[in-house]
């Protein structure tokens, strides 16, 4: 900057600023490298990815929000595209490929505009007024849920994905897992995933995982003379210790004659001999307890014949405490009958190669579990994060009652709507609102890039069958060509579309309407001070 003829510098030295068409050119084309990177994982043809960090860690996924987050990414305008992946996980729980791809190649359109000297702020307003327009007609293509469907949009979550194979058993066990915890209040139907507790263990086949009507905690009993497996359950759920209390002051007990040592232990015994009596007495045969269980103590239980956990975690509590009916009690003194939850079955089991206790046959169980196998670490983690983008996207449709035809369908409708919509528009937002539906094709174009098909036949393909009426057709992955996406029963949330379209609007309009980045290094300690640039 220049007062006169003389320089002043208000930035300290190493600062790097960026401004201009040259600012912007720079952000787009990180954003697009990041759509890019997980382009290919799209749709049910989707290839995967293998991520290996600093520790030699490795994931292999093709899930877009795990991938993103394992990539160690300091680009700024890079990091805003993730935001875009991570926002869709959270709501959605799936769609976050697609929402990063359309954000990219919104930012991509709007390039070529920019270059024809439309102005970004212009860019912007156009694009904002088909977000909305968009959102319009998600409501128009919307259709009513019923249990069949959800297990559809199950399977459609888990197509494309390790677990594809086996789709049909985890969208049933999905399903019945959410309906198990969906509970109705005055704004409707609510599903909390915290209720559904997802244990997995490598060895033994997808197959074999399983729901459980209860809890399955990842604990073994106490001792070893307890019983294996207790039948007609009653559950007490302890979260102090059962132990002898110490003090809160510093204390000290000086014992003069070996009568008073034996005195004391004496009494230690029996104060923990009157705490599993009380136990016992309330009618509990098993307990759990999130603190610690004293060496003795076990013993006495054990000679009651009484299961006992110990160290049990919060959450965990709380999961039992739904299920079984039972109150979290912190006072054994105060325990009765009636604090006790109900279950039909404790039954200690190996699964692999640790113990796992299980706690079913609950009455009315409002919090679930299921436990996943496969072969090996990485094939039951994929599978993990395959079965809870299930249960999410069961849950949000189950929540909203309505969902899309998926294979691009909905995407390709609305961009054929938007496209007469522009028409009415006029002026150079008009162009915009062009380049915003032409920018919703990409979902369909990559759907057919990723099985191998011809991209350009197959959105004209679409195009076609749109043209005639057929809104519900989409990228046939498997045969080539086109579909009706609803006699193939391939749906997904409402929800998903709406927010990857709202989220990936937003971040683009963000991007667009930077013109200036300043980055400040930081300071090294051979510079003296502290740091004060700031990142961008």
């Amino acid at each position: 900057m220049y007062n006169g003829q003389q320089p002043i510098f208000i930035m300290k030295e190493g600062t790097e600023r960026t401004s201009g068409r040259t600012a912007q050119s720079n952000n787009i084309a990180a954003a697009k490298a990041v759509a890019d990177a997980v382009r290919s994982t799209l749709g049910p043809k989707g290839m995967d990815k293998m991520l290996v960090d600093s520790m030699g860690d490795v994931v292999i996924t093709n899930d877009g929000a795990t991938i993103l987050k394992q990539m160690d990414i300091t680009n700024p305008a890079a990091k805003m595209i993730i935001e875009v992946a991570k926002t869709q996980e959270q709501h959605c729980y799936d769609g976050t490929t697609s929402a990063v791809v359309i954000a990219g190649e919104l930012l991509k359109r709007s390039e070529d505009l920019i270059e024809q000297n439309v102005h970004p702020t212009v860019i912007c307003d156009g694009f904002r007024l088909a977000a909305q327009k968009a959102n319009e007609l998600i409501e128009n293509h919307s259709k009513d849920v019923s249990e069949n469907i959800l297990t559809e949009v199950a399977k459609t979550a888990l197509t494309g994905k390790s677990a594809g194979a086996v789709k049909e058993f985890l969208a049933d066990i999905s399903v019945r897992a959410v309906l198990s915890v969906s509970q109705e209040d005055e704004d409707g139907v609510v599903v909390n995933l915290d209720d559904i507790k997802v244990e997995k263990k490598q060895g033994g086949s997808i197959g074999s995982s399983t729901l459980i009507d209860g809890i399955i905690l990842d604990k073994e009993r106490v001792h070893s003379g307890m019983p294996r497996s207790v039948s007609d359950v009653k559950i007490a759920l302890i979260n102090s210790a059962i132990e002898v209390k110490k003090t809160e002051i510093d204390a000290k007990i000086q014992i003069t004659d070996p009568n008073m040592l034996s005195q004391f232990l004496d009494e230690e015994e029996a104060y923990l001999k009157s705490l599993v009596t009380k136990i016992q007495s309330a009618g509990a045969n098993v307990l759990i307890c999130q603190k610690g269980i004293d060496d003795l103590a076990q013993h006495y239980l054990a000679k009651a014949g009484i299961f006992a956990l110990r160290r049990a975690k919060k959450s965990d509590m709380e999961a039992l405490s739904k299920a079984t009916g039972g109150k979290i009690v912190t006072n054994i003194d105060d325990l009765s009958s009636t604090d006790l939850g109900l279950a039909a079955k404790v039954d200690e089991r190996k699964i692999g190669e640790s113990d796992m206790v299980f706690i079913t046959g609950c009455p009315q169980a409002k919090s679930v579990s299921v436990l996943l196998r496969g072969g090996t670490e990485h094939v039951v983690d994929e599978i993990e994060r395959a079965f809870k983008d299930a249960i999410g996207v069961v849950a949000v449709a189950n929540e909203d009652k309505a969902v899309l035809t998926g294979g691009g369908s909905v995407l390709a409708a609305i961009s054929r709507d938007l496209r007469a919509y522009a028409e009415g528009i006029g002026g150079r937002e008009q162009m915009a609102i062009e380049a915003f539906s032409g920018a919703l094709e990409v979902i369909p174009r990559t759907l057919a890039e990723n099985a191998g098909l011809d991209p350009v036949n197959t959105i004209i393909d679409l195009r076609k069958a749109h043209s005639e009426g057929k809104s519900n057709f989409g990228v046939n992955v498997y045969d080539g060509g086109v579909a009706d996406m609803s006699a193939a029963n391939v749906f997904e949330p409402s929800r998903v579309v709406e927010q990857a379209i709202q989220s990936a609007t937003e971040t683009a309009v963000m991007i667009l309407r930077i013109d200036d980045v300043i980055s400040s290094r930081a300071s090294s300690p051979m510079d003296g001070g502290d740091f004060d640039g700031f990142d961008m």
